[in-house]
């Protein structure tokens, strides 16, 4: 009985977050895949980031910074896709303010259609359009 009762108390946490997660009808959401994701980096990351995400996109010229090189953010981190940090700066991280970066804000925009991600081993209601992109981020890493 105690092993049940510890399961159940484990799994209160995690049990929001999948509510969040689930359509109007309750059904749980089909996960947006990496041709998601490139679709999205395609229409809004391109023009800095460029095609192949190495920063180098036809807008990166008129940046007073270079755009970061995105098929580097493993390499970066010891071979380890840094998922929760790159989410948490596409969403827009609260430690930087808006006019201390150059990239968009994405995350206000869409943060009413979210879909389960396992960020650093929790469930975490993410905006869809981003699953999809750290999906396909992840993919393009070297």
């Amino acid at each position: 009985m105690r092993p049940i009762i510890f399961t159940a108390l484990l799994a209160l946490p995690v049990l929001p977050a999948l509510i969040a997660c689930t359509d109007p009808a309750g059904e749980m959401q089909v996960m947006p895949t990496r041709a998601d994701g490139a679709a999205f980096f395609a229409q809004n990351c391109v023009s800095c980031h460029g095609e192949d995400g190495r920063g180098a996109g036809i807008d990166s010229r008129k940046l007073s910074s270079k755009p970061v090189d995105l098929t580097t953010l493993s390499a970066q981190n010891d071979g380890a896709f840094p998922a929760a940090r790159t989410l948490s700066y596409i969403y827009g991280d609260t430690r930087n303010s808006h006019l201390s970066r150059v990239m968009p804000e994405f995350g206000p925009d869409m943060a009413e259609d979210l879909v389960p991600v396992e960020i650093d081993g929790v469930l975490t209601p993410t905006p869809r359009e981003l699953a999809g992109l750290l999906v396909y981020m992840e993919s393009i890493q070297e």
